[in-house]
């Protein structure tokens, strides 16, 4: 037996949260960089537990609760899937929003906003809670800076010839193309059809194009692929889109990362003002909103912060344990 490893289950327009708040050790020192590389290459046994069946499933997504070396961070996180680690998710700092402020990791202090800062692997996050009635609300997170990395990129593909996208950075990076361009439709294709695409190109990507961060080492690689409508989202007109990431694993929500690097298109674009509010849509219809609220440089980058807003609700509460003499204990998937 190990420990039993205890969860706070929520989702963010259908997109599940898995917050593990307890029973997986970790160093006691070390950034929370370093204790990301030490689950991913000595303990990584957790998160296929958690994340795979039977407990989860192929598109089960992860938060694990650590204490932050961020001085200005009120705790750190680190995302986990079913391919690995990643190093932003913003419908996971939606769900976190709440759940900070309902179990008293931040107190709200009768304040109807309640400012929250969360250490992603990525870097901070500030993010603020609306509190009614003392019931918590929406969530609205500023990103961290987010860049056009490549503009009308070609990579070459075996199914669908040579494919024109763009590569941005939200918190991840990611490849981003019209459904159309290879075929699809939002609407209508089998959501395989989307997946299968999607993998494609995102090996594509990755033995064409070199990627790597200003910054930090860590963040340099590709993340996942967003499929959009052709729209961008201005004038209250949703962009409906849809983001494919780690090992075929689909976003039931906007992406709140992706829609960061959507955003930071539309401005490398000349698309997108200070304070315009754009909308997206995902497949379950379920809407995040952006707007740019800064612009910089970032190491010969033009760069903007965005403002992601959403909702996040629970789901249930568990403990998650395993038995000795079951063979199937440590996780498996079934596609």
């Amino acid at each position: 037996m190990i420990e039993p490893i205890k969860t706070v289950e929520m989702h963010t327009g259908g997109e599940p949260l898995r917050i593990i708040t307890s029973g997986i050790p970790l160093p006691g020192t070390g950034t929370l960089l370093d204790k990301r590389r030490y689950l991913k290459e000595n303990a990584d046994q957790y998160r296929r537990f958690l994340m795979f069946e039977p407990r989860g499933h192929k598109d089960m997504y992860g938060a694990l609760l650590v204490p932050a070396d961020h001085p200005d961070a009120n705790f750190g996180v680190i995302f986990m899937h079913n391919e690995g680690y990643s190093t932003m998710c913003g419908h996971a700092v939606i769900a976190l929003g709440r759940f900070a402020v309902d179990s008293g990791l931040v107190h709200a202090d009768g304040r109807h906003h309640v400012p929250i800062k969360i250490q992603c692997p990525c870097g901070l996050v500030s993010a603020e809670v609306d509190v009614t009635d003392g019931h918590s609300g929406a969530v609205r997170f500023e990103s961290v800076p987010a860049f056009a990395y490549k503009l009308d990129q070609f990579v070459d593909t075996a199914e669908f010839g040579p494919v024109e996208l763009d590569i941005a950075y939200g918190g991840a990076f990611y490849g981003i193309l019209e459904a159309a361009t290879v075929g699809l439709d939002l609407d209508t294709s089998p959501v395989q059809s989307l997946v299968n695409a999607a993998n494609q190109i995102a090996a594509a990507i990755r033995a064409q194009v070199k990627i790597t961060h200003p910054e930090e080492e860590d963040l340099g690689f590709l993340y996942g692929i967003i499929f959009t409508d052709g729209h961008i989202g201005a004038d209250g007109n949703a962009s409906r889109n849809v983001c494919i990431f780690a090992d075929g694993q689909v976003d039931r929500s906007p992406t709140g990362s992706g829609v960061t690097a959507r955003m930071a298109l539309a401005a490398a674009r000349g698309n997108a003002e200070i304070g315009e509010q754009f909308t997206f849509e995902s497949l379950t219809d379920s809407i995040f909103s952006g707007k740019i609220v800064t612009t910089g440089r970032l190491e010969g980058f033009d760069a903007v912060t965005v403002e992601v807003s959403g909702r996040a609700h629970y789901s249930g509460t568990a403990e998650f344990t395993m038995e000795d003499d079951d063979m199937l204990a440590g996780g498996f998937l079934l596609r």
